[in-house]
């Protein structure tokens, strides 16, 4: 336990520092309050309280979160309660951007500059990007269905009548090193490759892209190509001639170079683009352990440097964004949303986001302690994630907003990680059962916990 806490390095302990610093400073606020007027009396209801009262993002009622916020707050002071209605008409008054700048300005480029002690991940050098999206079930109110799409439900009989909001989330996600560099939130209408191509930008050339079978259009992969971007992507058995080909003969381990063509129909629109109509690529077959084939096209031509047999193991890495969105969805509850209007579900998801983040730099201290202490050990050992998120939201007060040392708060919460550890065991690979409704409403009333 002394060498987890004595491994607080002083550049995690400057980023929280930071943020701190960030929460109050007059100009951030500035720049994301909605009126001029807005956050400038002296209420208990303050910029950096609102903002870390959606952070800590509960399912409880509005009202019990508030009180229990609140409580925390005065430090076992009495206090003024707050009604619901007063924490809903606050946080219409932030802007959601304030949590996309704290991501995407502070914690981001921290987690990827040289200070932090736990180097980053990379394979054979390259960051190992994925993009990928998710559908959202928002709240039934007049806003969201004017400014996300709207979904009918339908039967064997037809149309039931019953429509509600849709929106579609897509995060650009690193995935050996459980980073979220971009959130996007959009109608569900926006097709996933459309919005996909949109957040290409937040990669950086040579980041290789693993991209799931509906990410292998030749406009998609041409895209890649034109930002220097390398990408490995799962085909369909009605993708390119070359991968049917390789299905055909139904063998792993095969590696062929082609010149793909773009078709007739798409040139105009590709030239417009600025894109090429002529792309080399590679196709590479593996065989899944259940026996079934798959064919993986990629813009990384050379054998000697990037061996065929290692991309079953760089794809399955796709399997963390997969991951990711069950966090985001499962043990955050994010569906779950804290209000009905739009700029409140925007702010619901992209706290989200950058509280995955947090846990992600607060976490690795820990994990690479316990994995060089588990080394002897018959199953490595990791933190419980369900764990390390409900303490951080549980101490998130005291981490971001108080006078008490970051350092002490740091170490307080690598005790709470390290003190439930689980069993890592790749080689356990139990069997996908059929889902029946039965199965999963006993999932979700008696088995299901949550995290905060």
């Amino acid at each position: 336990m002394r060498n987890i806490t004595e491994s607080v390095s002083g550049p995690l302990l400057q980023l929280f520092e930071s943020l701190r610093r960030q929460l109050c400073d007059a100009d951030f606020i500035a720049r994301h309050r909605v009126r001029e007027q807005d956050f400038t009396r002296q209420r208990q209801l303050t910029f950096p309280v609102v903002m870390l009262f959606i952070l800590q993002k509960t399912i409880k009622s509005l009202q019990r979160h508030l009180h229990e916020f609140m409580n925390e707050l005065a430090q076992g002071e009495l206090f003024e309660p707050l009604t619901a209605g007063a924490i809903t008409k606050a946080r219409a008054k932030l802007k959601h951007t304030a949590f996309i700048e704290l991501n995407e300005a502070t914690v981001v480029p921290w987690i990827d500059s040289s200070e932090q002690a736990q180097p980053l991940r990379r394979w054979r050098g390259h960051r190992l990007l994925g993009i990928d999206s998710s559908l959202l079930r928002l709240p039934n109110s007049a806003e969201l269905r004017e400014q996300f799409s709207v979904v009918e439900v339908t039967n064997q009989s037809g149309n039931t009548g019953t429509r509600y909001p849709e929106a579609r989330m897509s995060v650009v996600y690193d995935l050996l090193n459980r980073v979220g560099l971009d959130g996007r939130l959009e109608p569900s209408s926006l097709g996933e490759v459309d919005l996909a191509i949109e957040q290409l930008s937040k990669a950086r050339p040579g980041d290789v892209l693993i991209n799931d079978r509906g990410f292998t259009g030749y406009r998609y992969l041409a895209w890649h190509h034109r930002l220097g971007l390398h990408h490995i992507s799962r085909c369909s058995t009605a993708s390119f001639a070359a991968a049917q080909e390789i299905f055909r003969l139904n063998r792993a381990g095969r590696s062929k170079v082609v010149k793909l063509m773009a078709r007739a129909e798409e040139r105009a629109e590709l030239r417009r683009q600025g894109l090429p109509l002529e792309l080399v690529v590679r196709f590479v077959s593996v065989r899944l352990p259940t026996g079934e084939l798959e064919v993986l096209v990629t813009s990384l031509l050379a054998e000697q440097e990037y061996p065929t047999e290692e991309f079953l193991e760089v794809y399955h890495c796709r399997w963390g964004h997969e991951t990711f969105y069950g966090v985001l969805k499962g043990r955050l509850d994010l569906e779950n949303f804290s209000g009905q209007t739009a700029e409140a579900v925007r702010q619901d998801f992209h706290a989200a986001l950058l509280l995955c983040n947090l846990e992600t730099i607060l976490v690795e201290p820990s994990n690479a302690q316990m994995r060089r202490d588990s080394l002897e050990d018959k199953s490595r050992k990791q933190v419980n994630r369900a764990v390390t998120f409900h303490a951080l939201k549980d101490q998130l007060i005291e981490l971001l907003y108080s006078n008490v040392p970051t350092e002490r708060v740091i170490e307080k919460l690598q005790r709470l990680f390290v003190g439930s550890p689980v069993s890592v065991r790749p080689e356990r690979k139990p069997p996908r059962r059929k889902p029946s409704f039965a199965r999963s409403c006993h999932f979700q009333k008696r088995v299901r916990k949550i995290v905060f």
